[in-house]
């Protein structure tokens, strides 16, 4: 059976669009006959090894600055890959996971394919130009990897501006589980708002995700008492945690109407629960919460930044509008509050979107295929297996 060992810098229980993209994907891919390990960075309170989803996860020790520990990283992956020998490296962002990546293929010849997970202001491209010797290094990449993967036509576009030829880049977006994330009746969501204690009167606006600078939950708040002022019943429900959490939380001390649940661990029935999503991002790779919530029958309203374009036509399936135009968001919000008919329609149109072009089971098909594209025969070495 064919081993993939993947690269990434934080994982389970850690939360966010890439690491939950990975646990949903594993299990297909086991399906798919591909033994998966998943190496990660070690965080306090944490096991050095656990078994998640029946693939192990293996968590290093990378203490120190930023540029120390990414050599922790770096070393600690490249002796840990030479004692499992896997069939193929999939590296999750273009710094250490890829360096990572390299490094085993130079000493071992493994294929390499690296996942960019985002584009844009703060994305992988961007984060590499800040660093050292930039230049070098994505020539190093350009050279040595065998396949990037590309989930954005945003990310595609860098990629081609600094030289990667098609035949390297392969586009698979995420995905999401259209059975699991699926609408419910009038009746189940009243029912869903009585038990997560939420108002069943009023518009319930929905932001789902890691409250980081770059999401832009501030503007939600900053506008919520405008959008109260017409529908004084409107609730903002944020969920998710992050960095900005205490400043949010902070800054929505007396504004009527806004509720931080923190991390749950069903954000599925909240989705559900809910009447509306909104993604005030201003920059993203592609975002599984705005998916998830599109299969679950939602409207979105989201900033036309990084994948989402590649998702939403504006009117047609969502509602887009640029990023950091508070005018553009108030005004939004409440053309779609202040209109049900069309809410419906944008739902019912986002979810068959979802449905045709992202589908997990699809994209889980879609990565298996590339896998088998350089995998020419299952790996022959004694080494130590993935499990």
């Amino acid at each position: 059976m064919p081993r993939v060992a993947m690269l990434i810098q934080k994982y389970y229980p850690h939360v966010g669009g890439a690491e939950r993209q990975i646990q949903r994907l594993v299990p297909r891919l086991q399906m798919h006959g591909f033994e998966v390990c998943i190496i990660t960075r070690h965080e306090p309170g944490l096991s050095r090894f656990e078994m998640v989803d029946r693939a192990p996860v293996y968590r290093l020790i990378c203490p120190g600055p930023k540029p120390l520990a990414a050599l922790f990283y770096i070393v600690g992956a490249f002796t840990l890959l030479s004692r499992l020998r896997p069939d193929l490296i999939h590296a999750h962002e273009i710094l250490s996971p890829a360096s990572a990546a390299l490094l085993a293929k130079r000493f071992f010849s493994w294929p390499v394919i690296v996942k960019v997970l985002r584009g844009g202001m703060r994305g992988d491209v961007y984060k590499l130009k800040h660093r050292a010797f930039w230049k070098q290094r994505f020539q190093a990449l350009c050279q040595g990897v065998d396949s990037f993967v590309v989930i954005s036509h945003e990310i595609d576009q860098e990629l081609t501006a600094l030289g990667v030829p098609s035949t390297k880049r392969a586009f698979i977006p995420n995905g999401v589980d259209t059975e699991i994330f699926a609408p419910v009746s009038d009746l189940q969501k009243k029912q869903l708002r009585a038990q997560l204690l939420l108002s069943a009167d009023g518009p319930l606006v929905v932001y789902l995700g890691r409250l980081t600078f770059e999401k832009r939950v501030d503007h939600l708040i900053r506008i919520w008492s405008t959008i109260r002022s017409t529908f004084p019943q409107a609730q903002l429900l944020v969920i998710g945690t992050g960095p900005e959490e205490e400043t949010l939380r902070a800054q929505s001390a007396g504004v009527p109407g806004v509720k931080f649940t923190g991390q749950v661990n069903d954000a599925l029935r909240y989705l559900q629960a809910a009447d509306l999503f909104v993604l005030p991002s201003a920059t993203e790779g592609l975002s599984n919460s705005l998916l998830e919530a599109m299969s679950a029958g939602l409207p979105v309203l989201a900033t036309s930044v990084g994948g989402t374009p590649d998702v939403i036509t504006h009117g047609e399936n969502g509602y887009l509008i640029p990023p950091d135009d508070l005018p553009a968001l108030t005004t939004g919000l409440l053309a779609l509050m202040a209109d049900p008919a069309l809410c419906v329609r944008l739902g019912a149109q986002g979810r068959k979107t979802i449905q045709k072009n992202f589908s997990l089971d699809s994209i889980a098909a879609r990565l298996a295929t590339l896998y088998r594209r350089f995998i020419t025969a299952p790996a022959t070495s004694s080494g130590q297996g993935l499990d």
